[in-house]
């Protein structure tokens, strides 16, 4: 089994931290395919940048599709997720929304921990169709290129957060962010006494989704809003993306 762990910024070491929490989920035989967009901003941050890199994703997706049989978007936006799963012949799991459906197997509630500013992932939680579930919001005052730079200094405002977060009610807590990546293992590990609940990376929740979406071997809908797009016209696409949308 081949896994497309996309990126949606162009920001490679980024990239290179999901691959690494990537492999460490992924069962015996699975092969994780890491992707970097041409195009887009290095670190998304703004509802502009966001819909950039949609469109820079779709255009990194189309390159692997018949490739591979699953993608996990390395973006914690679930950046043009619905647009991807009706193109792409494969399933495709957003880390936010994977880590989102894994809470909800651990307990009733769920807290959420983010690098800035956490009020998008309000909106993100509630297209996924779980405010009900969601019990609090954390952004730590450090970006993503920090964060990769002194993980250290990351961790130690990391556990700040989650504690308020479980204080508020999180019976899981989930690490929001493609920086973030990795890190819910490793503040597992260190903890001598472990976590005071799950910490939930949306990296190895996708990839763990994705082995197990591919292993069902669901067909692609014919009807419905997920139905693969035919005979659209476009121009100046790239011409894998151009073809998907034709139905090619």
């Amino acid at each position: 089994m081949r896994i497309l762990v996309a990126n949606a910024n162009t920001n490679a070491a980024i990239t290179a931290r999901c691959a690494e929490a990537a492999r460490a989920a992924a069962a015996p035989g699975t092969e994780i395919v890491p992707a970097t967009p041409r195009f887009g901003a290095a670190a998304i941050s703004t509802r502009a940048e966001n819909i950039v890199a949609g469109h820079a994703l779709l255009e990194l997706l189309a390159e692997h599709a018949g490739q591979v049989q699953a993608v996990v978007l390395a973006v914690s936006h679930d950046t043009a997720l619905e647009g991807a799963r009706q193109l792409m012949p494969c399933p495709v799991l957003g880390m936010t929304e994977a880590a989102c459906l894994v809470a909800c197997t651990t307990g009733a509630r769920f807290g959420l921990v983010t690098l800035g500013s956490a009020e998008t992932y309000r909106e993100l939680v509630a297209r996924h169709g779980l405010s009900g579930r969601l019990s609090g919001l954390e952004g730590v005052a450090m970006t993503p290129q920090q964060a990769v730079a002194d993980p250290a200094a990351a961790k130690a405002m990391l556990r700040g957060a989650i504690g308020r977060l479980v204080e508020g009610g999180a019976d899981s807590v989930i690490l929001g962010g493609a920086a973030l990546a990795g890190m819910a293992a490793e503040l597992s590990a260190e903890d001598p006494q472990g976590p005071p609940v799950p910490l939930l990376d949306g990296i190895a929740c996708g990839v763990k989704l994705a082995e197990a979406l591919a292993g069902l071997g669901l067909p692609r809908p014919r009807a419905g809003s997920m139905a693969p797009p035919q005979g659209r016209v476009t121009s100046g696409l790239s011409g894998p993306l151009a073809r998907l949308l034709a139905g090619g």
